[in-house]
């Protein structure tokens, strides 16, 4: 089911929120001292191109300094995502075969907007 889910996702969203952080992540790259957001971001693209059967948890090491990098993320490109996600996923509860992928793509708010301190695994 979740194959099936995500190339459902993949067409109809994954592809272009896939770009907007990919091109997020070269423009922090780009930047040399955002690379660690950049990094972020490659790591967060993998996962808005094939979220299904994956899962978002909290690193136990992470401390004030990633809430600080979620600050700086959040001004610098966050805000930004979040949006794509919420129009993304709005258009997609427009359908009722797009409704889970509406709320998968909800799902994904908190970690666009603060994806520091944040691990993406396999769900088991």
């Amino acid at each position: 089911m979740n194959t099936v889910l995500n190339v459902i996702w993949l067409v109809l969203s994954g592809f272009w929120l896939f770009l907007g952080y990919l091109v997020a992540g070269v423009i922090m790259c780009v930047l040399i001292v955002t690379i660690p957001w950049g990094i972020a971001s490659f790591r967060i693209a993998r996962y808005a191109l094939w979220p299904f059967g994956r899962e978002v948890v909290q690193k136990p090491t992470s401390g004030a300094w990633a809430f600080v990098g979620n600050v700086i993320w959040f001004l610098l490109a966050g805000l930004w995502l979040a949006i794509g996600h919420v129009l993304s996923g709005v258009a997609l509860c427009i359908t009722i075969i797009g409704i889970p992928l509406g709320i998968a793509d909800f799902k994904m708010i908190p970690i666009s907007l603060a994806p520091l301190g944040k691990e993406i695994v396999d769900k088991v």
